[in-house]
């Protein structure tokens, strides 16, 4: 008697509503979602020449694979799409050296946010100057080694980080350049946005009550530092610029006031969360046209306030390294589950909430395949689950599957390469997945797999 449905029952197709018809093809693999160089091969996913079985042979599951030429054309895209203007990879997407290399290579600046992005970097060979400094809480001993390199910008996120970095530039007798984040009061996430009533979170400083205002003049005021411009983010996953376009004119009009009181603004850094595709009914715009929306804005507001056009500048994470990751699990129990009337398949597999938490913590979506065979049986609801002790540690809530997946079988998750392995965690003592590059029918080590010497070495009471 077979662990699983054959088809999917009437009951089936309604409980899966929410994630769209059948499909007419399982085995077929999205341009909008998978990298660039995906494909099947044989009826085996294969990234960039190498099949996903012969990666899993040889690195081990779960596993990251990252298309390099997939990141490579999605960075230069902004390079050329933003040009005349600074391009900074967000860092906490997904670092390594190797990443940094290619964002550099590719004519993109580095965002870092702590101590151990900006030290990833700086072993890539990125010079300083070209890093981005961002966090709320940046300590004295982060400061201070941005200020020993040459950090190029550092984004100020209160006023009492004024005075920190300014006691620590005159004591290194280095004059830095910073930014004033500026809290706006617009929220933005994909096609919606909320443009008031945002100022209660932790970063930056409100431009309601002149604070930003304020901090400006006081940066401008102090002579260990130099006040390059303004910085602002509203949101992720954002699809259209109609957030930008109300952070703009609100920037606009800070950048009016400081410029009437005497004050240079040369540098308007819009900041990321420019969006992708995870599932096939996502539509995020092309590279070129936010590029030019986002300029035109800019442009226009600031004209209408009569002041500089400011030099732009964004920093794109995930919507650099998101598309061009998968991540690849082995299956190890399938369990059908009678739900009165209707049924779910649980397909478990390797991994979970310690390599891919964003399902639990924001209900994120993906799309995954079958990918180590193709298959003709028909389709069936699933959810996609880890093997943590966690009703919650779901990889991919709902999706339809063949009916005859089974152990042993692998299973790929498309766009994970932004915030899965950078926000992985050892919960249940699991050691983290490697990260291979592909290019070219090749592999290589970006991240090892941690083993679980790695995790008893940092426990003290080992001898």
């Amino acid at each position: 008697m077979p662990a699983h449905p054959a088809g999917p029952r009437h009951e089936d197709i309604v409980h899966a509503a929410a994630i769209g018809e059948v499909p007419h093809d399982l085995n077929a693999l999205s341009p909008a979602v998978w990298p660039l160089t995906a494909e099947r091969v044989d009826g085996v996913l294969s990234v960039a020449g190498v099949p996903a079985t012969d990666a899993v042979a040889e690195f081990g599951s779960p596993l990251f694979m990252l298309d390099e030429k997939h990141f490579r054309a999605a960075a230069r895209s902004y390079a050329e799409a933003y040009a005349g203007a600074d391009v900074y990879y967000a860092a906490k997407a997904f670092l390594t050296t190797r990443v940094a290399r290619w964002a550099v290579e590719e004519g993109l600046r580095i965002d870092v946010c702590t101590l151990g992005e900006m030290e990833v970097a700086l072993r890539a060979g990125v010079p300083g100057e070209s890093l981005l400094f961002h966090g709320n809480n940046k300590s004295v001993a982060e400061l201070r080694r941005a200020l020993e390199v040459g950090v190029g910008r550092i984004v100020i996120d209160s006023v009492t980080e004024i005075e920190r970095l300014a006691d620590l530039a005159r004591a290194l007798g280095v004059r830095p350049k910073v930014l004033v984040r500026v809290t706006v009061g617009v929220e933005a996430h994909t096609h919606e946005f909320i443009a008031t009533a945002h100022e209660d979170q932790k970063f930056g400083l409100a431009l309601a009550g002149g604070v930003a205002f304020a901090a400006a003049q006081t940066v401008a005021s102090e002579p260990a530092m130099e006040l390059i411009g303004l910085h602002s983010h509203i949101g992720s996953q954002i699809f259209d610029a109609a957030g930008f376009e109300v952070a703009a004119h609100r920037m606009a009009g800070l950048v009016a006031d400081l410029v009437n009181s005497g004050i240079a603004v040369a540098e308007l850094n819009l900041g990321g969360g420019m969006g992708i595709a995870y599932t096939d009914d996502e539509d995020p715009p092309q590279v070129a046209d936010m590029a030019k929306q986002l300029t035109a804005i800019v442009t226009r507001e600031c004209e209408l306030a009569g002041v500089p056009v400011p030099r732009l500048a964004v920093e794109p994470g995930r919507a650099i390294v998101g598309s061009a990751g998968i991540t690849v699990y082995e299956v190890g129990t399938v369990k059908a589950v009678d739900l009165g009337g209707r049924s779910r398949l649980y397909v478990s597999v390797d991994g979970g909430m310690s390599d891919n938490i964003r399902t639990a913590l924001y209900g994120a979506d993906y799309t995954v395949v079958l990918a180590n065979r193709e298959s003709v049986a028909d389709p069936v609801v699933a959810r996609v689950v880890g093997k943590h002790c966690e009703s919650g540690d779901v990889v991919v809530r709902d999706a339809w599957l063949p009916g005859d997946v089974r152990a042993g079988d692998l299973l790929a998750v498309a766009a994970t390469g932004a915030y899965c392995r950078s926000m992985a965690s050892n919960y249940n003592y699991l050691p983290r997945p490697a990260v291979v590059s592909a290019a070219s029918g090749e592999c290589q080590v970006m991240l090892r797999r941690e083993t679980l010497d790695d995790l008893l070495a940092a426990d003290a009471g080992v001898d």
